[in-house]
């Protein structure tokens, strides 16, 4: 070998990229197996003015182009909940930085939900045994991402199944949920979803 080349090995490096194509068609199957189930089951209660989110990061993500999501959330349209568009990587860049975040502390969770704190939401969530943190955006330090700081500072000691904002007032206030695939999510937020009409019919 000639001295400064660089020795690729052309069969070792094609299967590299094979496994990385494998694997980041199987983040969107899933995520969109996700989606299908929160469109059939989802409390339009739970959905943010600006959309429900929902990504899925792949193994060892460093930056929005790892992370998958719903391009433009979840909405309502004519009383049910309907994904805007596709699911497709780098799609939204505020929901991957959280998933990012949450990475950090723990590479196994990987997806992660945005919903509106609505009702009795989190005693739904402690009812079903789920492990939650809270966050006040009021003690945000200066010059931080509010979601970057609250997600992290919710995750400083493990993190949890929910993450929330606590005492919001000018804003809609925000539940994250994390799990390690979109299916585990998804199952959660749908077990949610039939307790709270449970409850408040």
């Amino acid at each position: 070998m000639t001295k400064g080349t660089l020795n690729i090995n052309p069969v070792h490096h094609w299967y590299r990229m094979k496994d990385s194509s494998r694997e980041r068609n199987d983040v969107l199957e899933k995520l969109t197996a996700a989606v299908v189930l929160l469109e059939r089951s989802l409390d339009i209660r739970l959905i943010p003015q600006n959309g429900a989110r929902l990504a899925y990061a792949t193994q060892g993500a460093r930056d929005k182009n790892g992370v998958a999501a719903v391009k433009g959330g979840i909405i309502q349209e004519h009383g049910k909940p309907h994904a805007s568009g596709p699911c497709t990587f780098g799609a939204d860049e505020v929901i991957a930085r959280i998933v990012l975040t949450v990475m950090k502390f723990d590479p196994r969770i990987r997806c992660v939900a945005t919903l509106r704190f609505y009702g009795d939401v989190l005693g739904v969530t402690e009812s079903l045994l789920l492990e939650s943190s809270s966050f006040d955006p009021a003690s945000e330090p200066p010059g931080i991402s509010t979601m970057d700081w609250g997600v992290a500072a919710c995750c400083k000691d493990g993190v949890p199944d929910v993450c929330y904002e606590s005492r919001v007032k000018e804003r809609e206030a925000k539940i994250y949920f994390f799990g390690e695939d979109p299916i585990d999510v998804t199952n959660n937020i749908i077990m949610i979803s039939n307790r709270i009409i449970h409850i408040e019919l």
